[in-house]
């Protein structure tokens, strides 16, 4: 069976080629960007592929039984472009659509597509996590990209006759997160202390290994066709508690100062950075029942081996 991961070079294509290359029945290529694959090309063939409407992916989809679709133009804190939603509407929309409808009409049986918990909204009230069958909520640009792009999917599926999954994950880390996860880890290791200690939140996130180990899953097994999955470690965290796991597996004290969350956000959005706050003191629960009774799936990793698993990688490449 011939697989097409696109992003092949991410922190999620990457794992999964990583993955996928281990199963002997599996015929793995990938495509990236041009220019971002040098010095890093996971597997031979590579297809250099912008993710873009105008794309042509004829010979990246050629004998292409399943596709993960990973590539994307991910969320951006500090978004510069003058137009984020088109911006992100013309690659994380009509690319996508434009590779999909080019992967059906080459016969393509399933296509699996990353999405994102932005899909269903940014918070959740407390005992009333995200479900898979939730309407929409996306409230940023990014979050309504990837929604419209479910919903293009579900078209093709309808017209095409192409198996269809999404999986929605919540925050992703593991070996090589960047980002503000990254940031968190970085300030933790310096010592610095972070009025973070009175953050009584709880919020879902996902283990890279969990979240490549449901996408294997999803590759083969008959009832994913055509569903929509949410996946988390199924072990929620606060913020306080993640940075304290975070630090003892660093080996480092956590330095947290007990700031009330309603003093740090009004703090946060005199400063201009409300968002952040909410996210740090906002919960946002997934409920993955669905994923884990459908497809008789259970996270293999824990909270605290996936963030053990993080920091060793953090110690060891990290720069002095």
């Amino acid at each position: 069976m011939r697989l097409l991961v696109t992003g092949a070079t991410g922190f999620i294509g990457s794992a999964v080629i990583v993955r996928a290359v281990l199963d002997p029945t599996l015929e793995v290529c990938g495509s990236e960007q041009k220019g971002a694959a040098q010095g890093k090309k996971l597997v031979d063939p590579t297809f250099f592929c912008e993710l873009a409407p105008e794309t042509d992916w004829a010979e990246a989809v050629s004998r292409v039984d399943i596709v993960v679709h990973t590539a994307a133009r991910v969320h951006i804190m500090n978004d510069l472009s003058q137009d984020p939603l088109a911006e992100f509407q013309r690659i994380n929309v009509a690319g996508t659509l434009a590779l999909a409808r080019q992967a059906a009409d080459a016969g393509v049986r399933r296509f699996v597509f990353i999405s994102s918990i932005k899909v269903n909204g940014e918070r959740t009230s407390p005992g009333r996590p995200f479900a898979a069958h939730d309407a929409p909520m996306p409230t940023d640009p990014y979050g309504r990209s990837k929604h419209e792009a479910e919903e293009g999917l579900r078209n093709l599926m309808q017209e095409f006759g192409m198996e269809v999954v999404i999986i929605r994950p919540v925050m992703v880390y593991g070996p090589g997160v960047k980002a503000n996860f990254l940031s968190m880890m970085r300030w933790i290791h310096k010592g610095v202390p972070l009025p973070l200690g009175a953050i009584n939140n709880e919020r879902s996130f996902v283990a890279l290994e969990n979240l490549v180990d449901l996408i294997m899953t999803c590759l083969r097994h008959p009832s994913a066709a055509n569903q929509i999955f949410l996946v988390s470690d199924g072990e929620d965290l606060s913020t306080t508690a993640l940075l304290r796991c975070v630090a003892r597996s660093m080996d480092r004290p956590a330095r947290l100062i007990p700031v009330p969350p309603r003093l740090l956000a009004f703090v946060a959005k005199s400063l201009g950075v409300g968002d952040l706050a909410q996210r740090l003191c906002g919960s946002l629960q997934v409920d993955i029942s669905k994923t884990r009774e459908l497809l008789e799936w259970t996270p293999p990793v824990c909270v605290e081996e996936g963030l053990r698993e993080t920091a060793l990688h953090f110690l060891q490449n990290r720069v002095p």
